[in-house]
């Protein structure tokens, strides 16, 4: 399929004459959850998992409570307010009928969710209809219009921020598909027209307005009748739409407890084809280990973050040093004194740009020629016009070819040989999958490479082999314990998951900690089924033989100590002990002997030395 340079790498949704790609997301989001709190939000009930019935307006709570947990941990820069609309008191700044911002002491109408603000929303139910109360706010003798109100406070609350560096984003709760269906044609058209306007205005402002409909247990929520136009949906994304909201409901009941980082070029690369040619590329981190937050400080009267200053004392005066710092390197009978930007120097051995080698065919490249995750690569016109077109051509080429490119990166890093292997774009039906690209991956140099240790590696010793019927025993078992469909994207780090758990309640003052779900853990069931069963019995079997049932934990000890023995019998301690030389030895390697011997393991090195001499000695 031809494609024309100018769209391949350019969003579906993106303005021709805008730049190739949004180089920064935004860093934060700005978000306002509508909640209609109609009579009807009561009334209407749906059964949840466990057979129960509950009200539409609990299934709304339940949802922004669950997402204001989450916001804490996966954004926590992040700001929020909540309003309800069609209630009986007011609260908001612009004192409209039907409205009621939702709020907490000490806290803006819209910003960072507190633990008091979550505490408080989790309880609201109990009081929500003697506090703030619940009615009809759309009124066609008085024209009141709780919706058109609800978004106009929506609006307001969203001026803070700007749309270029923060997603602004409003939610709306409610199970009502036509707000104006029971009021005479001409009042309906005007509240109509006027609340679309509204949501117009708004969106003409970068705000996007996100519906989440509630349907009711016989009756679909017909979105054709009102709120496809105001979200602005048409031909097949209404009947897209639906399905794809009940998954977003489901998410955001049970959402991941994960750090959501800001999508951001890692680096920005000059890569060099050839004498005079060069295009821009810019890096993507796409996989990084997930860690706990930064620890901070606080002082212990003030309960306030501290400032952490360094200050270099010097040993000789303990006066603190004012001058920049300078290292030495030892070399023959002398310190050779280097400054920091003497240093920096020494070592940079590159320009710090991407330099091209050559191309390989893709099967020289092997799974272990792989140093640390790979980095995506992406062109940029933003500084070198042109490189699209230069990155697309190598591109397309690279695939048909199946070649990668060998190139040389000299960065503010280690100077690294890497492989640039060609990244097909891969759609569904569901819209792209993968993006089309490059991965950068970090080759070894030689001397990164180790030689693999020989197990058996005495002459003259046999190394084991398995039988025919070992093979087969194993084959089977695995074929057994296939895992269908595997992605590593269906596993969370139970550590972590137990960490945020723990955090939340101690915010919160909760009295029982969260389930938290190890995915990690084996499957029993599956792992009992009786075919499962009788393959790894058979399994035991082949290997250990017919007393595979009868080993003891003492004799599984007792066969661990034997091994260590082996491995202790490598060295003639008692010559190393006569020479000096334990001393060479590691201290795994001392305490195989100690092991063998039935000696103590405690201590440290020098100890394990003594005992080993006292031993050998007797």
């Amino acid at each position: 399929m031809e494609l024309d340079p100018e769209d391949v790498f350019r969003d579906e949704d993106e303005d021709p004459e805008s730049q190739f790609f949004q180089e920064k997301e935004a860093s934060k989001e700005f978000v306002v959850y509508l909640i209609d709190a109609s009579p009807k939000m009561f009334s209407s009930t749906c059964p949840s998992e466990d057979e129960k019935q509950e009200s539409h307006f609990h299934i709304s709570v339940s949802c922004i409570a669950q997402s204001l947990k989450s916001h804490i941990i996966n954004r926590s820069n992040d700001e929020i307010a909540i309003c309800f609309f069609n209630t009986r008191e007011k609260k908001n700044l612009q004192d409209l009928n039907g409205v009621y911002v939702f709020n907490v002491p000490q806290r803006e109408c819209i910003d960072r969710p507190t633990a008091r603000l979550i505490k408080d929303f989790d309880l609201i139910e109990e009081s929500f209809i003697e506090d703030i109360g619940s009615q009809n706010g759309i009124v066609s003798d008085s024209r009141e219009n709780s919706l058109y109100s609800a978004l106009w406070v929506a609006q307001a609350l969203l001026r803070k921020g700007s749309s270029k560096t923060a997603d602004k984003r409003i939610f709306l709760f409610t199970n009502e598909d036509d707000p104006f269906g029971s009021m005479r044609i001409s009042v309906k058209e005007d509240m109509t027209r006027t609340t679309l306007q509204r949501a117009k205005d708004a969106q003409d402002l970068g705000i996007s307005i996100e519906l989440l409909p509630l349907s009711h247990p016989d009756k679909q929520f017909d979105i054709s009748l009102f709120y496809k136009d105001l979200i602005g949906l048409n031909g097949d994304e209404l009947t897209e739409f639906m399905p794809s909201v009940g998954q977003k409901l489901e998410d955001m009941k049970d959402q991941l407890k994960k750090r959501v980082l800001a999508k951001r070029i890692a680096k920005r690369i000059t890569f060099m084809i050839c004498d005079g040619v060069s295009i821009e590329l810019n890096g993507y981190a796409l996989l990084r280990p997930a860690t706990p937050g930064t620890i901070t400080w606080l002082d212990s009267t003030t309960n306030l973050p501290i400032k952490v200053e360094r200050s270099y004392v010097c040993a000789d005066t303990g006066a603190i040093m004012q001058e920049p710092i300078q290292r030495i390197q030892p070399y023959i009978n002398r310190d050779v004194m280097f400054t920091a930007a003497e240093l920096s120097e020494v070592k940079k051995i590159s320009t710090g740009h991407l330099r091209l080698l050559g191309f390989k065919p893709l099967s020289c490249l092997k799974d272990y020629h792989n140093m640390k995750p790979s980095t995506f690569l992406y062109p940029s016109d933003k500084e070198v016009i042109g490189s699209t077109r230069a990155f697309i051509a190598l591109h397309r080429s690279m695939i048909q070819l199946g070649r990668f490119a060998v190139a040389f990166y000299g960065g503010t890093t280690p100077p690294r040989l890497v492989a640039l292997v060609a990244q097909d774009e891969i759609e569904s039906d569901g819209g792209q999958v993968e993006p089309p690209g490059m991965n950068m991956i970090y080759l070894p140099y030689a001397n990164d490479i180790r030689d693999i240790e020989e197990l058996h590696s005495k002459p003259g010793v046999a190394a084991p082999r398995a039988t025919e019927d070992q093979l087969k025993k194993a084959s089977a078992l695995m074929r057994r314990l296939e895992l269908k469909d595997f992605s590593v994207c269906q596993f969370a780090n139970p550590a972590l998951q137990r960490h945020y758990a723990m955090l939340q309640a101690i915010a919160l003052d909760e009295d029982e900690l969260g389930e938290t779900r190890d995915e990690t853990l084996p499957d029993e069931g599956g792992m009992n089924r009786p075919g499962v069963v009788k393959a790894i019995e058979e399994f035991k079997e082949s290997i250990y033989g017919d007393d595979s049932e009868e080993e003891s934990d003492s004799g599984a000890k007792e066969k661990s100590r034997k091994r260590k023995a082996a491995d202790a019998g490598d060295y003639d301690f008692v010559e190393l002990a006569k020479t000096g030389k334990l001393k060479d030895l590691t201290v795994v390697e001392l305490k195989t002997y100690l092991t063998a011997n039935n000696l103590p393991l405690s201590g440290k090195k020098d100890a394990l030395i003594n005992r080993i001499l006292a031993h050998v000695s007797k």
